[in-house]
C-alpha cells in the first residue's frame, strides 16, 4: 500500500529537510498543498528538495511547477477544480462521497477519499462512511489500488485501511503534529513516527 504525505499548509524553515528524509526513507509521493500562499515560496521549496525526488511531487496550486520542475502531476480540488488547457499528464483528484469516486476514478490516476476517520490522537473512528459501506464498495471494484484514503489516518487504523482494500493511505496532519517548528530541536519524531506508518503499510 502507497503511503502519500500531504505538506503542512504553511511553510517552515526545516520543511525541505524533513521532506528529503521522508523520501529517503521510503515516501511514495508527497503532495505539495500550500493553500493561499506565493508562488514563489513553492519555487523556492522546490529547489530546496533533490532534484531526484521531484518525479514523486504532485502540486495542488501553482500548475506551471509540473511542467517547470518535471513533477510528477497535479491534484485537482474545489479550489482548482480543473486542469489547466491542453494539460497533458499525471491528474488526481478529491472525493468526498464513495459515489463520487464511482463517477470520477476511471477518469483519473488515483482519486483521494475524504474525510475517514474523525482526528483523534488514539486513532480515530470511520467518520463519513461506515465499514459496511466501504466493504461494499471494495466488493464492487470502486474502492481499489486507485483509491486513496484520506483523512485523520494513524498508526491505530492504517491496517484497517489496508484490509479495506484502499490503494494508500495520504498522511497528514497525524504526521505534522508531531514537529513543533518552533520548539523542536531536531525532527527525529516525525521520522520515527512515519517509519512506524512505513512499517505497516507494507
Amino acid at each position: 500500500m502507497k503511503l502519500i504525505v500531504i505538506t503542512s499548509p504553511t511553510f517552515f524553515v526545516e520543511e525541505d529537510k524533513i521532506i528529503t528524509v521522508l523520501f529517503e526513507e521510503g515516501l511514495d509521493i508527497l503532495h505539495l498543498r500550500k493553500p493561499e500562499t506565493s508562488a514563489m515560496y513553492s519555487e523556492r521549496l522546490l529547489t530546496l528538495i533533490p532534484q531526484k525526488y521531484h518525479k514523486r511531487i504532485v502540486t495542488h496550486e501553482h500548475f506551471y511547477l509540473k511542467e517547470e520542475f518535471k513533477l510528477m502531476g497535479i491534484h485537482l480540488n474545489t479550489r482548482n477544480p480543473r486542469e489547466p488547457h491542453d494539460y497533458a499528464g499525471h491528474i488526481s483528484c478529491s472525493c468526498r462521497t464513495i459515489e463520487e469516486v464511482a463517477r470520477k476514478k476511471h477518469f483519473y490516476d488515483y482519486v483521494f477519499l475524504k474525510s475517514m476517520y474523525e482526528h483523534d490522537p488514539h486513532g480515530g473512528k470511520l467518520s463519513n462512511f461506515t465499514a459496511e459501506e466501504i466493504r461494499e464498495a471494495a466488493s464492487k471494484d470502486i474502492i481499489d489500488t486507485e483509491v486513496m484514503a484520506f483523512g485523520g489516518i494513524t498508526p491505530e487504523n492504517i491496517l484497517e485501511v489496508k484490509d479495506f482494500g484502499f490503494g494508500g493511505a495520504v498522511i497528514m496532519n497525524d504526521l505534522w503534529n508531531k514537529f513543533d517548528p518552533c520548539n523542536d530541536r531536531d525532527y527525529k519524531g516525525i521520522i520515527e513516527h512515519f517509519k512506524r506508518l512505513t512499517d505497516m503499510a507494507d
